[in-house]
């Protein structure tokens, strides 16, 4: 297993972070604990979750996932320094959360308070927002006029952040939390939270943990070169487009209990003629490679410059098997070559 340096921090995190969303709808409490014990065997330090998991979120699954990997840490307590912990606090609009309301330092605190209680632990490694109070150009939004940017008051959205940042420095001095990151975020979001950083001696963020995948690159090279001036470690989520790249879903293919047979937050906008048309060619190079569509578009993400941990899921071994053997099967010159070539003609497809 290889490791890179969590941005500016000290903890070395596994090139493979667990994501953990699955669990408490999809998979239940036997099910996670074979995902842990066999990523954990495979030298995989990090598992990321999230208050609001599982998903689809709602008022019946929140909190589930967390306490799902409390269960496991409860009975591992000896492994608990070995392993990374990451989790979310959950941003304005989920009506069961906080009644909706926007991250403020009230929240933070009672949200760190609950999620360690669920996590059964005395520390969170790494806690994130898992997106910001202001509208975030993620999430299907990042279309021209899908984000609504200008509609922003700056100035009130900058004292939301440095308050946002003295309770995260606050946490962080009372030992909750070791580091904190963002999630579904931008460069002005990044560079803000810098500069108030800098401007008040308060603690910056050491990563960020964005949608990105070949059919949803829109970060690259743009944020992600931010990130890798100011040592921000950037974390790929739905490094398969949500399962869109293994294929399954060519052709309105739905797999009985697969993530599209499921209600989603945003719909299927990743369902476009676009996006199958591209996933058609990345499935036909992958056979051409003798490796899944999954291995290809993963494996591809683990060599994009910047990238510091690639975030997986599965439900179900042979999945998770799957997708831990694709960071073994380097693509070549070659292969990078026709991944290029097909990203040419379908840059944004969705």
């Amino acid at each position: 297993m290889q490791f890179s340096r969590l941005g500016s921090s000290q903890i070395d995190v596994s090139r493979i972070c667990l994501g953990s969303m699955t669990w408490g709808l999809q998979n239940n409490q036997h099910d996670a604990d074979e995902q842990i014990n066999y990523a954990l065997s495979q030298g995989i330090n990090f598992i990321d979750t999230a208050e609001m998991y599982a998903v689809p979120p709602s008022p019946e699954t929140y909190g589930k996932t967390e306490a799902i990997i409390g269960n496991w840490l409860a009975r591992h307590k000896e492994k608990r320094e070995q392993v990374v912990i990451a989790t979310k606090i959950a941003g304005p609009g989920l009506s069961w959360v906080r009644n909706g309301g926007p991250i403020t330092p009230d929240a933070i605190y009672k949200a760190i308070d609950d999620s360690l209680a669920r996590l059964n632990t005395d520390y969170i490694d790494l806690y994130q927002l898992h997106w910001p109070n202001r509208q975030s150009p993620h999430f299907a939004q990042h279309k021209p006029n899908g984000h609504n940017f200008v509609d922003v008051d700056t100035q009130a959205e900058i004292a939301s952040m440095e308050a946002i940042l003295e309770a995260l420095t606050k946490s962080i001095k009372a030992g909750k939390i070791r580091h904190w990151g963002l999630s579904d975020d931008t460069t002005w979001g990044i560079n803000t939270y810098l500069r108030l950083a800098e401007q008040h001696n308060l603690v910056k963020p050491v990563s960020i943990q964005n949608e990105f995948s070949l059919l949803h690159a829109k970060d690259w090279p743009y944020l992600i070169e931010n990130c890798w001036h100011e040592d921000i470690a950037y974390l790929p989520w739905s490094p398969l487009a949500a399962g869109m790249l293994t294929g399954k879903y060519l052709n309105g293919a739905r797999p009985e209990g697969s993530r599209w047979t499921l209600v989603q937050r945003q719909g299927l906008f990743r369902d476009t003629e676009q996006a199958g048309l591209a996933t058609a060619e990345y499935v036909a190079l992958a056979k051409k490679l003798n490796i899944t569509p999954a291995q290809l578009a993963l494996a591809w993400c683990d060599q994009v410059k910047g990238v510091t941990s690639t975030i997986i899921g599965a439900t179900n071994m042979s999945q998770l098997k799957e997708n831990i053997a694709a960071f073994d099967m380097p693509l070549s010159e070659e292969a990078l070559n026709d991944v290029a070539d097909i990203f040419s003609r379908y840059p944004a497809p969705f």
